[in-house]
């Protein structure tokens, strides 16, 4: 095992990937001379050339269109988005094109294509650069959605990421680059659709992704300890598809859930899980499933609101004491 940060993690993954396959390339804005706006492509243009580490204009409809040609003709592009707010521009691109040509060619075409860059809120960014946007992408079928939360994650899901023979897209908590963890030296590899069980527990399970686990959930669940609340905490980590057994399992043993995420309530991922749950696992429940989101606002440019706008471990450990009846 290896401390490094989360966008350390990435770049082994990219660097190990492109010098395991030649197919693979990376492109987007400034992610060749000035190493990535968050420095994840680092080192990669002087290593790999400038053929395969890939400048672009600011045109992320443009460089999308490229890359999902390029994957219809046997390359493997990893499409970086400065931002996804800005990916927003792209998505006829990715909706229309990346996720519909194998169904529409009859299995005749593929799309290896990895869309990947930082989500959610950036750090007194205000409202149009602090979204958290999974929830657009997990409707689309074709597409595949990952929120990795931890360095080890990140790496081992960027790698299986670019390895899958459909388009992924690959969400980067935007103030997770610089945080640390531990990863595995050598090859190190996470499935897509395999949730992890970060902390285990019995009274109530804590479900999350991307940057809410270390944000605020791991420290409710610390929160919660101090009170004698045992909080079991999985990682969704994979998004579309998501692990069923895992909730499945964990719910049968806890029979009570919350579900913690970034983004706004309306629709989103969270809603979709709940309805999983009280839908397939309702004989197991003990307690309604409660949702923690961000406030149905726009993000707020203020630090102090920018902070009361997302969850936070305080209102997740009230949302816990509430199903337990507390």
């Amino acid at each position: 095992m290896a401390e490094i940060a989360y966008r350390e993690a990435l770049n082994q993954a990219l660097a190990e990937e492109m010098q395991r396959d030649p197919r693979v390339f990376l492109m987007g804005e400034e992610v060749a001379r000035y190493n990535g706006a968050y420095k994840v492509s680092q080192g990669l243009l002087d290593r790999f050339g400038s053929a395969r580490v890939v400048d672009t204009p600011i045109s992320e409809l443009g460089f999308a269109g490229l890359g999902v040609g390029a994957a219809m003709v046997g390359l493997r592009p990893v499409i970086e988005m400065m931002t996804w707010n800005f990916a927003i521009l792209a998505m006829d691109q990715i909706v229309n094109n990346a996720a519909k040509l194998r169904h529409m060619s009859g299995g005749q075409l593929r799309c290896p294509i990895v869309f990947r860059g930082p989500g959610g809120a950036g750090g007194r960014l205000s409202s149009q650069h602090s979204q958290a946007l999974e929830a657009n992408y997990v409707h689309f079928p074709g597409l595949k959605v990952v929120a990795p939360g931890t360095p080890a994650d990140a790496k081992g899901l960027l790698k299986s990421a670019i390895r899958d023979e459909n388009p992924v897209i690959f969400i980067e908590g935007e103030l997770l680059y610089g945080t640390r963890g531990e990863v595995p030296e050598g090859e190190h590899v996470v499935p897509i659709g395999l949730a992890e069980v970060k902390r285990a527990g019995t009274d109530v399970t804590i479900i999350t992704w991307s940057r809410m686990l270390t944000a605020c959930v791991l420290p409710a669940a610390e929160a919660l300890a101090a009170q004698s609340v045992s909080a079991e905490v999985i990682d969704l980590r994979s998004l579309r598809p998501f692990d069923q057994e895992a909730i499945s399992r964990s719910v049968k043993k806890t029979n009570r859930v919350v579900i913690v995420e970034e983004g706004w309530g309306f629709a989103g991922v969270g809603a979709h899980l709940a309805d999983f749950i009280q839908r397939e696992l309702f004989d197991e429940l003990d307690a309604p499933v409660l949702r923690v989101h961000g406030l149905d606002v726009n993000m707020a440019y203020a630090a102090n609101l920018e902070r009361a706008i997302q969850p936070s471990a305080e209102r997740i450990t009230q949302a816990v004491q509430q199903v337990l009846y507390r």
